[in-house]
C-alpha cells in the first residue's frame, strides 16, 4: 500500500515538474517581450534578460506616437468586438435551427458546414479578396470583419450545448405563448452563458490577433491598419527598433488580458461544460 502511494506521489511530482517546464517554455517569449520593452537601445544588444531599470518608458511613448498605435488599437477594438458580436449572433441562430428545427436536408447542410473546417483559411485569401474588392469594401472595417462572420466550429459547439438543454423547456415556453426569440434570450442564453463567454473571448482574441487578412485589405490605407499590422511597421531594415516592437507587443496584450480577467470565471465553467457535452 505504501509503495503504491509513494509511486503515485513520485508520478504526480514528475508530471507537475514537466507541466511547469512546458509552461515556462510557452510563457518565456512573453516574459522576454515584457523585459525587452523597458530596455534602452544599448541594453537591447546585451545578453542580459532584465533591464537596468523599469522606469524607461520611452519605448512605449515612441510606439504610441511614432507608430500611431492608438489609432490601430481603436481599429482592432472595433473589428474584434463587432466582428465577434455578429459571429456569435449568426452562430447562435444557426445552432438553434439545427437543434430545434427539422427540415429537409438538415443533416446534409450541417455536415457540409462542418466540412468547411477542413479548408485552410489561406486557400480562400484570393477569392475573399476579389469578393471584398468587387463589393468596394477594401480599407473598411466591414471588409476586414466580413470573412469572420461565419464560424463552423462555433456553430458545432453551440449546437452540441443546445442539444443538452431539455426540449421540454422550449415546448413549455411555446405553451405559455412565447416565441423563439424570447426562449433564446430569456432561457437558452442564460443557461449556456459559460460556453458563450468562452466562445466570445476566443473569437475576440482570434480577430484581435489577425494579421495577414487585415494587412491585405488595408494595404492602401495606413489609417485603417490593425494593431498587429502596425506593430510590424515599427521595425524596418534601415532602423532596427526591436525594443519598440516589444513595447507594441506589450500594449497589444492589454485588451486580451483585461477581457480574460473579467470573464475568467465563466470561461472556467464553459471549459468544464464543453468537456461534458457529447
Amino acid at each position: 500500500m505504501m509503495k503504491r502511494k509513494t509511486k503515485r506521489i513520485i508520478g504526480d511530482t514528475i508530471v507537475s515538474v514537466i507541466a511547469v517546464a512546458i509552461g515556462l517554455v510557452i510563457i518565456f517569449p512573453l516574459i522576454y517581450a515584457f523585459f525587452g520593452a523597458f530596455k534602452t537601445p544599448s541594453e537591447f544588444l546585451t545578453p542580459k534578460l532584465l533591464p537596468e531599470s523599469f522606469s524607461f518608458l520611452d519605448n512605449f511613448k515612441d510606439a504610441l506616437a511614432k507608430g500611431n498605435l492608438m489609432r490601430y488599437t481603436f481599429n482592432s477594438l472595433i473589428i474584434a468586438f463587432f466582428g465577434t458580436v455578429v459571429r456569435m449572433m449568426i452562430s447562435i441562430f444557426a445552432a438553434y435551427c439545427f437543434t430545434y428545427y427539422d427540415f429537409k436536408g438538415k443533416n446534409f447542410c450541417f455536415f457540409l458546414i462542418l466540412g468547411t473546417m477542413m479548408i485552410p483559411g489561406d486557400v480562400l485569401l484570393v477569392t475573399n479578396y476579389l469578393t471584398v474588392s468587387k463589393l468596394h469594401l477594401l480599407n473598411t472595417y466591414l471588409g476586414v470583419m466580413v470573412v469572420s462572420f461565419i464560424s463552423a466550429s462555433q456553430m458545432f459547439m453551440l449546437r452540441q450545448r443546445f442539444k443538452s438543454v431539455p426540449k421540454d423547456m422550449r415546448e413549455a415556453s411555446q405553451i405559455d405563448g412565447y416565441g423563439d426569440i424570447w426562449f433564446i434570450w430569456r432561457v437558452l442564453l442564460p443557461i449556456c452563458k459559460p460556453v458563450l463567454t468562452t466562445l466570445f473571448v476566443q473569437s475576440f482574441i482570434n480577430l484581435w490577433n489577425a494579421y495577414l487578412w487585415p494587412l491585405i485589405v488595408t494595404a492602401s490605407s495606413p489609417n485603417m491598419r490593425t494593431i498587429m499590422v502596425g506593430i510590424t511597421k515599427l521595425n524596418s531594415w534601415e532602423d532596427e527598433n526591436y525594443q519598440l516592437v516589444l513595447a507594441g507587443v506589450c500594449i497589444s496584450l492589454i485588451p486580451s488580458l483585461i477581457l480574460f480577467i473579467i470573464m475568467r470565471r465563466n470561461m472556467r465553467k464553459g471549459g468544464m461544460e464543453g468537456s461534458l457535452v457529447g
